[in-house]
């Protein structure tokens, strides 16, 4: 959409670099290896937003394991909350006379909590077997994923023959596309499997006939096969020109269907996947899934007629309107021709691979596009990436920072899209979390619980854990986002602001004037029971001690009014309570300075039972708020920079997603290198060959990859508080580079080059027109601006450097920079 119009001598591909970076041909993003492996962690994930596959396994026994979005579990999913609000003011009393640990332990027991249920967990569709008996000694071995086309690739020889196998999950036809060929007439010869891990509570049913294989199952919760629709059900359809394709029932699998392939050059199989419970979630009738998967894959066949051509072309064009628009080089990628689990092991020795950080972020928006499209649900913990009939943790929507933590990178890396069905799954959330703010809290407005899944019936189920309100404060971020970013007014005044509205509704009423006579918070508005996420202090309960008032609290809910006060001025509505919020906001207790010189993480100065503890849930304010910043408020800046201090002094961050929103932190103080460094840690230390994010001891969790992908373009650009930060935390690691196509608030789109750890160019262009304050990088200025030759004027603005520009919508502003030392 634009490019940084600069000099045609600096232009090359996919941005600006440098002359001598110029005549280098620039590496498709890919991560490549050259051996198999058997570990899912470090398979080949692919995704349209709907559907997922996992590429692994070896020549002679390949695995394509496959999953859906909406196929979860349903047991739970008639659940109520009880009508517990009575038992709120004794609690608060005890909490305000100081008995803090019987009124934790009575919050924990009658407020709600049904930790008998738990959420329902996310489940394994199936897996595409290959087998290939005569293929275990090989040679010339390589499996890549190329991140700009979304296509698996594997090829090796065996016997002197080469073969391939290229899978993808195709956008517009919505079906999994795997093609294997040999380059000598007649050598394939092995068998395709459709399978289901062993699961007691599934009941399978598996039919073949000619060149077509399917699968289906059915959970006892959903009804009985032959009462009703399968719960889930995959048909696959393959074509062999020149070899023959024999179906049948798995002789050693009782549920598995296999397509027997003989004498065959190559092999186009199509497989469709669907589950009735997406209409279950939505409140509709249970489509019968079998139509909807042979459905799905006749409008494939009839699209292209199978030819695999023909898909993987329609698939490449719908891939890369999405992925091309952000490119990101951190100098040359010299190392290209190394494997990734090469290249992470000698960066772990100290090596440094600022183009594996390139392609870590590259990484981060794929994996995002390929777990969240709309019309879909959110990407889960694991994105939609899992084998296990229990996954850790369910594979559920954690709301107390890991499912948002997944939508950090959304809006600034041009994604704006797949946002969506996070707001779709919210508002699901806020239908029942009306009922559960007044069954459980007496309050209007909406209450989210601190985990769901797609049934999102806001119930607490997390005993010791839930007592904490904040998921829907933190989730009405997303929805001021997506307006900052894109300028939707639409979507501000029909979704944005009604979620927001509602969600300051519950703390209007759940907020509670301090009692005690001799506390200096006597007469503020307190949250009473509280919570810091997931953390305890000395004196409290375990596992997560609860008190009055939790800073986060108070940072979320001034996150919230402001943005509502904000909404509320750009639609012209609801003037008559402005005031009220304003007055709302002045009576929150000031964020406090501790003991240690530490931003306090409870309103009291409490001792941390584990100073290492992984959240850093009082530094909200700092990133991914903007409460604190080092301009605006520099004595709570250096104070959050204790306590990130402080909490990595004693081995905090030691999850890939607490890793990765250091580096957030340090990008938003201005601390490049820092950042980097801890960037450096993510890759290196939490992440398997695949570069698929760990939480210890070795479980994937995908919300590190994102946080790791949002916080290397907190480094490259920030647009909060009003002004667009150009390079606000380059390290030095990254002298030479060049990034197209982030995204800034005001509905800027931005792209930057950089020489020597200084911009050399940058371009501006919006969607929507109007001004915008500008920051060059620290010890530059911008010296001039034009719309292709034509200046514009800029002004100067404050100490910084800043500059003002307005700007046409549609047209790109090129900024040019000198040393601010010289004019």
């Amino acid at each position: 959409m634009i490019g940084c119009i600069l000099t045609t001598a600096l232009l090359v591909g996919l941005g600006a670099l440098s002359a001598s970076a110029a005549s280098q041909a620039e590496p498709p993003p890919l991560l490549w290896y050259d051996t198999p492996t058997t570990e899912y962690m470090s398979g080949l994930p692919l995704g349209n937003g709907h559907i997922g596959a996992m590429v692994l396994g070896t020549p002679d026994s390949a695995r394509i394991a496959l999953n859906h979005q909406w196929l979860w579990r349903g047991k739970t999913r008639g659940r109520k909350n009880p009508d517990v609000a009575h038992n709120l003011p004794e609690i608060r009393r005890l909490f305000f006379e100081g008995r803090i640990v019987e009124a934790s332990r009575k919050a924990n027991t009658e407020l709600g909590t049904l930790p008998e249920t738990g959420v329902d967990p996310y489940q394994p569709f199936g897996d595409l077997l290959l087998r290939f008996p005569g293929h275990v000694h090989y040679s010339d071995y390589r499996r890549e994923l190329d991140l700009s086309t979304g296509i698996a690739r594997t090829t090796y020889r065996v016997g002197g023959v080469t073969y391939t196998q290229e899978v993808f999950l195709s956008r517009p036809d919505n079906v999994l596309v795997l093609r294997l060929t040999a380059d000598r007439p007649g050598a394939l010869n092995g068998d395709i499997e459709l399978s289901r891990v062993p699961d007691p509570e599934c009941a399978l049913q598996a039919e073949a006939e000619a060149n077509t294989i399917r699968l289906r199952g059915w959970f006892p919760e959903f009804g009985k096969p032959g009462e009703a629709p399968p719960t889930l059900d995959a048909e696959a359809r393959a074509f062999a020109p020149d070899g023959d394709l024999i179906s049948g029932m798995d002789s050693v699998r009782p549920h598995g269907v296999v397509l027997h392939v003989r004498g065959a050059s190559s092999v186009t199989l199509m497989l469709a996947m669907a589950t009735s419970n997406e209409d279950r979630v939505r409140g509709r009738e249970p489509t019968n899934a079998v139509t909807y998967a042979r459905s799905t894959l006749e409008r494939a066949l009839r699209r292209t007629q199978g030819d695999f051509d023909r898909l993987r072309a329609r698939h490449i064009t719908a891939h890369r309107k999405l992925f091309d628009r952000v490119r990101l080089r951190l100098d040359s990628d010299a190392r290209a021709d190394v494997s990734i689990d090469r290249r992470l092991a000698d960066l772990k020795a100290g090596q440094p691979d600022p183009a594996l950080e390139a392609l870590y972020f590259h990484y981060g928006r794929y994996l995002l596009m390929s777990s969240s499209a709309p019309g879909g649900l959110p990407a889960n913990l694991q994105g939609l990436w899992n084998e296990d009939l229990r996954p850790p943790w369910d594979a559920d929507f954690h709301h107390d920072i890991n499912l948002e933590m997944n939508y950090w990178p959304a809006e600034v890396t041009n994604l704006s899209e797949c946002h969506i069905p996070l707001f779709d799954h919210c508002e699901r959330l806020a239908q029942r979390g009306r009922e559960a703010a007044k069954a459980l809290y007496g309050c209007r407005g909406i209450y989210i619980p601190i985990v769901s899944d797609p049934w999102a019936l806001a119930n607490k189920t997390q005993d010791g854990w839930s007592e904490w309100t904040g998921a829907a404060p933190w989730l009405a971020e997303h929805f001021w986002w997506h307006y900052e970013f894109t300028g939707d007014k639409a979507f501000l005044a029909q979704r944005a602001y009604p979620f927001l509205k509602e969600a300051a509704a519950f703390f209007e009423d759940y907020l509670v004037e301090d009692p005690r006579p001799n506390s200096k918070w006597r007469g503020r508005l307190v949250t009473v029971p509280s919570q810091s996420p997931e953390n305890r202090f000395v004196g409290g309960i375990a596992p997560v001690s609860l008190c009055i008032g939790a800073t986060m609290d108070f940072e979320l809910i001034h996150d919230l009014i402001t943005h509502l006060i904000a909404a509320s001025e750009i639609l012209g509505v609801d003037a008559e309570r402005r005031a009220d919020w304003r007055r709302l906001l002045e009576r929150l207790p000031p964020l406090q300075i501790g003991k240690y010189g530490q931003l306090q993480e409870w309103l009291e100065d409490y001792d941390e039972v584990e100073p290492g503890h992984r959240h850093f849930s009082h530094l909200f304010a700092l990133f991914p708020g903007d409460q604190i910043t080092p301009e605006t408020t520099p004595e709570l800046a250096r104070a959050a920079r204790i306590s990130l201090e402080r909490r990595l002094a004693h081995s905090g961050g030691h999850t890939g997603w607490s890793r990765s929103w250091v580096v957030g932190f340090w990008a938003r103080l201005g601390e490049g290198d820092k950042a980097e460094e801890h960037l450096r840690h993510l890759i290196a230390d939490f992440a398997t060959i695949s570069l698929l994010d760990l939480h210890p001891p070795r479980i994937f969790q995908i919300d590190g990859n994102f946080g790791g992908t949002a916080g290397i373009a907190e480094m490259l650009l920030q647009s909060h508080n009003g002004v667009v930060r150009l390079l606000p935390a380059l390290p030095h690691a990254w002298p030479s580079g060049a990034v197209r196509g982030l995204r800034a608030r005001g509905g800027l789109q931005v792209s930057l080059t950089w020489e020597h750890g200084k911009a050399t160019g940058a371009t501006l262009q919006s969607d929507h027109g109007g001004l915008c304050r500008v920051r060059p990088p620290a010890g530059q200025t911008i010296s001039s601006a034009a719309i292709g030759r034509k200046k514009i004027a800029v002004q100067p603005l404050g100490e910084r450097n800043e500059v003002e520009i307005a700007y046409p919508a549609g047209k790109p502003v090129s900024l040019r920079f000198a040393d601010s030392n010289r004019k």
